[in-house]
């Protein structure tokens, strides 16, 4: 009998190495995958620990007992306790300083989404020439270092008798954040399906009843997005609130910075205690609206 039949053929092993080598290459496509993923991991790592060295530093500063606080080489064991914060509570008037800082920052919020969600709407709805050249020519000037813009908005407020009202300060949030919100909201509309408009209309609404009770609604994500970033550089921006503030308007930032002394290091915990008040709330709004940052972001993207 022959054992022809038996015997492996060109074509099966030929199969057989191509399946071979597909493993293989399957298996060095996954090895590569995760060297990527650990190599990001490790640098994504290295990253926020730089970042949060800082802020830790500063909260150990601020719970360590003052003879322990500028030890060096630094201790790590002791006990902590919170003069600092109780100090800067009670001994300064930092908690007036940070409700007016959060009531500027919330009403520069709000005056942003009223004029910027109106004004990307009509700028994502409406084609025409106008619409885009204003559009690159705000992001343009969104561009321009603070420098160039706080003298003018200082001479400005002096001029009309705003300087150092929480009116000049909004103002000058809005201004200079508005770029930013409509190049964001922009991109939400633009996802929107004009159709929804169209049958809103159709229903007998009109185009601003359309935009009222239609758009507003599904452009949630957007409006939460534009308005965090719009709380988060408000709440800590520096140049502009130290340039048209003196003593009523003056914002966090400013009393940071306004505490500092050339050798009293007795001020040091009072800075730290300071700066992590700051950070803290910041921090607790991101983690809190993480879900719609990203689905902002994601769904902001303007497209061509």
């Amino acid at each position: 009998m022959s054992s022809t039949g038996t015997r492996p053929t060109a074509l099966t092993v030929s199969r057989e190495e191509g399946m071979a080598a597909n493993r293989r290459a399957r298996a060095a496509k996954v090895r590569r995958e995760r060297l990527g993923t650990l190599a990001a991991t490790v640098v994504v790592a290295v990253v926020v620990l730089g970042m949060l060295t800082p802020f830790a530093w500063a909260g150990l500063t601020a719970v360590k007992p003052f003879y322990a606080a500028f030890t060096n080489p630094p201790t790590w064991a002791f006990t902590p306790q919170f003069d600092a914060f109780t100090d800067l509570w009670r001994g300064t008037n930092f908690a007036a300083i940070l409700l007016n800082t959060v009531f500027v920052a919330v009403a520069a919020v709000l005056v942003m989404l009223v004029v910027g969600a109106p004004a990307a709407y009509a700028f994502a709805r409406y084609a025409g020439v106008i619409g885009p050249v204003l559009l690159v020519l705000a992001v343009v000037l969104r561009t321009v270092p603070r420098f160039a813009v706080v003298l003018p908005l200082y001479e400005a407020a002096r001029s009309v008798g705003l300087y150092d009202t929480n009116i000049a300060l909004v103002a000058a949030f809005v201004a200079v954040n508005m770029p930013f919100t409509l190049l964001l909201l922009v991109g939400f509309f633009r996802d929107i399906p004009v159709e929804l408009d169209e049958a809103a209309m159709v229903d007998g609404c009109s185009r601003l009843g359309a935009f009222r009770r239609v758009i507003v609604p599904v452009m949630g994500p957007g409006l939460v997005t534009a308005g965090v970033f719009t709380f988060l550089v408000a709440f800590q921006e520096y140049l502009i609130a130290l340039t048209l503030t003196q003593n009523d308007a003056v914002t966090i930032p400013v009393f940071i910075a306004a505490q500092r002394g050339a050798d009293e290091t007795s001020t040091y915990q009072l800075l730290a205690a300071a700066s992590i008040a700051l950070v803290l709330p910041i921090a607790f709004i991101a983690v809190a609206a993480r879900r719609y940052l990203v689905a902002g972001l994601g769904g902001g993207a303007v497209k061509g």
